[in-house]
Formats: C-alpha cells, structure tokens, sequence
C-alpha cells in the first residue's frame, strides 16, 4: 500500500514536530538551487566577507565551518521548520525516523526564543525525571542555549548510551534555573500502545509516525478485536504525538477509509500540489472511532484527525490541536549535507488550511494546558489562512460542537479518555434504540 512513497527517492523522514518529503537526488538539487546573475553578483560580498574573515581574524578559520554557519543562519531565517543539515545531522535525523536513537528522550522548540521542551517522551529518561512539556532548557552542560539551534541542541543531548549529560531548566515557580543530570539511554520509541477497555471497547494510543506504525496498528487492532474479530468501538489517541513520516499518516487513515482524499498538498513551485487518496483497501470495519488530541497532536497525527474528522469517520474529542500545516523537503547535498526547506502547505479533504489553528475538536473536554507551545507561538510561523480554499470538496465548518465544562477527576484519572468510553457507549445505545424505533 502506498508503494509509490517508498521509493528511495521520495523516502518521508520526520524530526520534532514535522511532516517531511525527502528528495534524495543530487541532480534535483542542482536545479533547485538554479539563481539569477543578479544573485552571483550579489554573492561576491560573501566571498568577499569570506576573504576578510581569512586575511584579518585573529585565529585561522576553518573556511567550510564559515559556509555551514552562514547556510545555517540564512535557512533558519526563513520559518521554524526549515534548516540546514550538516552530513552528520543529516545521517542522525535519519536514524531518527526509525525510533532508535541515543539520547535523553525529549521534543525541543523554540519559544520567544528560548529553547522550550514540547513534550517529553513516555518511558525515557527525561521523562522519568521530571521533564516537563513548557520547561525552558536555559543550558546544556556547560554550553548556554540562546544561541544554539535546534539541531545543535539536539546533538548536544545526544549520546552514547549510559553517559551523563545535565540540562539546566527554568520552570514556572522556579527561582533560579535547576539542574537535571540525566543518564543517556537507546531511546526506542513504540509508535503504537494499546489495551483493552470495558465491554469489548479497545484503546490504541499512536506516540509517532514512524516506519512501521500502520503495521503495529494493524497488529494491535487483530489483539483487541480478539476471537471474535469485533469491536464495539475505538479510542485512538494521538494526544502530544508530534507527527513524524507522512506517508504513514496517510496510510494509517487509509485503515479506516475507502475513499476520497486523505490529506492533498500546495506548493509554490510545480510538482508541490500533491493528492494523497483511499485506495479502497481499508482493513478496518465501520465500528465507531473517538479521536483524542490536545496542543501537543501536531503534523501527522493532524493529518489522521482532519482526515477522520472531515470523512465523519470519527468524532475529534479533547483541546484544539498545534496547528502545523507544512511540508518540509529534504534537499540532499553532494558533500552529504542537505536543506530541510518548506516547499508545500497540506489541507484538509475539506479544504481547511489548520496552520498556526490546529483541529477544533468536535467535543471540547479538558482545559487548554498554557505549557503547550504550538505553531502560532513559534517564531516566523507562517501565517494563518482566513479560510478554506474556493472549489474545494465540501466544507467541514459548521460542525456542531460540544463544549463541556469539565470538572477535574480524581488524582491520576484521564477525563478525556473516561468521556470517550462514555460517548462510544451511548452511540450504541442511541443506535440500538433507533434501529428498534425503526
């Protein structure tokens, strides 16, 4: 399924937060960055700065290490998701997208300039000691992070396993930034848990999009459904999931879909308006579906909800979502480097354009968490569109939309999952009693 994503070509890699086509030709490249004469003329006061820096610094420079940084600064201008690689990042991000990596196991953005944890990831270190999404990372060991990117932050955090590293954090209610030594751990992140519920009622929870993610959906929809191979109904939870490979959230609401558009792309540049569609090949019967997200469910995991949502497939339920709606090219480079560009921006099937929005829940249940950094916080977002697109197919506005004053539950209860269960419950009771009125 979706055979044509996985040509080595057009391999989707994901980092923090992002939704990734990865272009890995040399010769597309080339093209891509095709200037005008005006340009090289500009270009000469590089070199030219280049030749100072040579004749006149105080210490010799390393001429490549010049290039990267300016590579660096000029790329992470542009908007938050677009970066320079060096061949080591590079080679590290792609590691990444297939869950296994050294570390200490937490998502980084930035935020009024500060370099800002998203959310921590379940069963890792940072996790485990207190990490909390909203914490400020102020420093890395001895190196202070207003200046770094995110990459670089990244790579500081980074490590062989069973190595220390200390991270310094500020947090509301601190008074000064407080140390956190954290041993470096294989951090192997599940893409996909799940349990049963009550009453032939199952949970699956989605963490990220990764390589095999519709394979272990798959696998734990066969466990839940049991011997009988029903479900009365599903909770998917894809709260503080950051997205990942897009062309598994594509194939994941093909699971549940037998038509029509899953998620499509616009771009500037000609081949950038893409249609991702059902193929009909949908493994999962028409049971009912709860979707829960919150401020932490960007990327991906909004592709999944928006698709699920607009196809009323499955009722939204929880807090608005981040609000990313971009597409981010990965650009390979000869010397084994590469740009993550943003090249595209993706809607709805609808036409809704979630970017620096997110999705609106059909059912708002919980408090907006102020810790949450979404898109619309992170500096040089892309703006916001007023609304849908003209001609686009059908329009997902004018939903009816439950809010709910919620009261907090006893210590350590999920709220949001509890009234899942408890919606998913009544459709059946609804249902049953209409097919009888009937």
């Amino acid at each position: 399924m979706f055979k044509r994503l996985k040509d080595p070509k057009f391999i989707a890699v994901a980092l923090s937060i992002t939704v990734i086509f990865t272009i890995a030709s040399w010769g597309l490249s080339r093209r891509v960055i095709a200037v005008s004469s005006s340009t090289y003329e500009n270009l000469k006061i590089f070199s030219d700065v280049i030749g100072v820096i040579q004749d006149n610094y105080t210490e010799s420079v390393d001429v490549k290490e010049l290039i990267y940084n300016a590579i660096k600064g000029m790329v992470k201008g542009l908007d938050p998701h677009s970066s320079f690689l060096t061949p080591d990042e590079y080679s590290e991000m792609q590691i990444e997208t297939k869950g296994s990596f050294g570390g200490i196991g937490i998502e980084i953005g930035m935020r009024d300039n500060m370099l800002t944890v998203v959310a921590p990831i379940e069963d890792t270190p940072a996790f485990k000691a207190g990490i909390l999404a909203g914490d400020r990372i102020v420093k890395i060991g001895e190196k202070h992070t207003k200046d770094l990117t995110l990459n670089e932050a990244v790579n500081l955090m980074r490590g062989p396993k069973d190595t220390p590293v200390t991270i310094y954090i500020m947090r509301d209610g601190f008074q000064s930034p407080k140390a956190f030594t954290l041993i470096r751990a294989t951090i192997k992140v599940k893409s996909v848990k799940f349990r049963p519920l009550e009453d032939g009622y199952g949970y699956v929870r989605i963490v990220q999009f990764q390589e095999n993610t519709t394979e272990e959906l798959g696998a734990a929809l066969k466990e839940l459904k049991g011997k009988n191979g029903t479900l009365n109904g599903l909770v998917l939870d894809m709260r503080n999931n950051p997205g990942g490979l897009l062309d598994e959230a594509v194939s994941v609401s093909n699971e549940f879909l037998d038509s029509g558009i899953i998620v499509y792309t616009k771009g500037r540049v000609q081949g950038k308006d893409v249609k991702f569609t059902a193929d009909t090949a949908r493994m999962q019967p028409d049971f009912p579906i709860i979707v829960l997200v919150n401020g932490g469910s960007a990327s991906a995991s909004e592709i999944v909800a928006g698709a699920l949502q607009d196809h009323k497939r499955a009722i939204i339920l929880g807090t608005t979502s981040f609000g990313k709606a971009s597409v981010q090219t990965i650009i390979s480079l000869a010397d084994g480097s590469a740009v993550r560009l943003t090249t595209a921006k993706y809607y709805t099937p609808s036409g809704r354009s979630i970017q620096a929005k997110g999705i609106e829940p059909d059912i708002v249940v919980g408090e907006v968490v102020k810790e949450h950094l979404k898109e619309k916080d992170l500096e040089r977002h892309l703006l916001p569109e007023d609304g849908p697109p003209e001609n686009n197919e059908g329009n997902a506005s004018g939903r009816t939309r439950i809010i709910e004053a919620v009261s907090k539950g006893e210590e350590g209860e999920d709220v949001q999952l509890k009234r899942a269960l408890e919606y998913l419950k009544s459709w059946h009771i609804f249902l049953e009693r209409s097919t009888k009125a009937g």
